[in-house]
């Protein structure tokens, strides 16, 4: 089976996929990125089986410069002659997709999957970018989405078939060993539309009762002055700690060791940051998503912020935290591990019959 991934090969998400295609028997796997490749590339997918446009993919849209780059990737894609098109996030890759499968006459199905704000975002700015999504949810043979909140909402879109798993993990770590009880790590962009402001007011309200508590802040973004500005503001600058983006070994150090993980986004799927706080043991704090409520009972394995945080919730959980930890990673091990669903996927796309 020859399967064209299409997405940002700068992402480590896209990354995941393709070592998970890679590693399965019977595929041949090519790679078009719509900006450059990170390095782990390089031993996964020849040079000879990557195209790199050089372009920059805004998740916001706006992506003018990514439709500059279609005819090179229609050609591109008509000498592969894949039997699947993988477009990752909708609105961007999958629109090239669409368009290249039409206009290079493409005998290949697409396989569209959709990742967060391509669905549960865009569509809703406006009544355009609504029609463009229709259009490509229309044209792909079947799309994968990673929350049963997000799959709804693509089928109210107008798709077909939708297999719905969680973008999950390699593989399950270690049991970590002793948490620090009153540690508190968040490392979701620091942009708006994942509200750190929120994150540290939270975390205000439990070092004014519980002053031992410390949070570590990792990733970076747009707001991370103002975040700054705002922990000063707080009088809380000796108890948060800003460490930026982080190599996957540090990360899973500070989930190892933090008692609770914070991710208060506005919008959201199934993130990927929150699975691997369940699987390390962190006893997961996040905002009131439908999405999230597929993960956390309020009050049982986690807590849904629905608005200022009772640090008192949090004096209920921690003394059930080891079987909160062993529960949320039994959890993960049974539903949330990424190659089996991806295998999975891959029987489905194997019943079609060759185009």
């Amino acid at each position: 089976m020859r399967i064209a991934l299409i997405g940002d090969g700068q992402s480590p998400h896209l990354l995941k996929w393709a070592r998970a295609l890679a590693a399965t028997p019977g595929v041949s796997l090519w790679v078009a990125s719509s900006r450059g490749f990170l390095p782990a590339f390089d031993g996964l997918v020849p040079m000879e089986r990557r195209l790199a446009l050089g372009t920059q993919a805004h998740h916001a849209g706006g992506n003018v410069g990514v439709l500059r780059s279609l005819p090179r990737l229609g050609r591109w894609l008509r000498e592969v002659d894949a039997d699947w098109l993988n477009p990752h996030y909708l609105t961007s890759h999958g629109t090239l997709a669409w368009l290249a499968k039409r206009f290079w006459r493409l005998r290949a199905r697409i396989v569209g999957s959709a990742w967060g704000s391509d669905i549960l975002v865009t569509p809703w700015q406006s009544a355009a970018y609504r029609l463009l999504t229709r259009r490509v949810l229309r044209a792909c043979a079947l799309c994968t989405s990673d929350s049963s909140h997000m799959t709804e909402r693509m089928q109210v879109l107008g798709a077909g078939e939708v297999m719905t798993f969680p973008f999950g993990l390699e593989a399950m770590p270690v049991a970590p060993g002793e948490k620090v009880p009153w540690l508190f790590f968040a490392n979701r962009g620091l942009e708006p539309l994942y509200q750190p402001d929120r994150v540290l007011t939270l975390f205000a309200r439990v070092l004014a009762v519980r002053p031992e508590a410390r949070l570590v802040v990792a990733n970076d973004g747009s707001l991370r002055g103002a975040l700054e500005h705002q922990a000063l503001a707080l009088g809380i600058t000796h108890a948060v700690q800003f460490v930026g983006r982080l190599d996957a070994a540090t990360q899973a150090g500070w989930y190892d060791r933090a008692q609770w993980y914070v991710s208060l986004p506005a919008s959201d799927s199934v993130a990927v940051s929150v699975l691997e706080a369940m699987a390390h043991g962190g006893i997961p704090l996040l905002s009131d998503l439908p999405a999230n409520r597929e993960l956390v009972r309020d009050g049982d394995n986690g807590c849904i912020v629905t608005g200022a945080l009772d640090p008192a919730v949090l004096d209920g959980l921690l003394p059930r935290g080891a079987g909160i930890a062993a529960s949320n990673r039994a959890w993960i091990a049974r539903h949330a591990l990424f190659r089996p669903a991806v295998g999975r996927l891959l029987d489905r796309l194997n019943e079609w019959p060759k185009a």
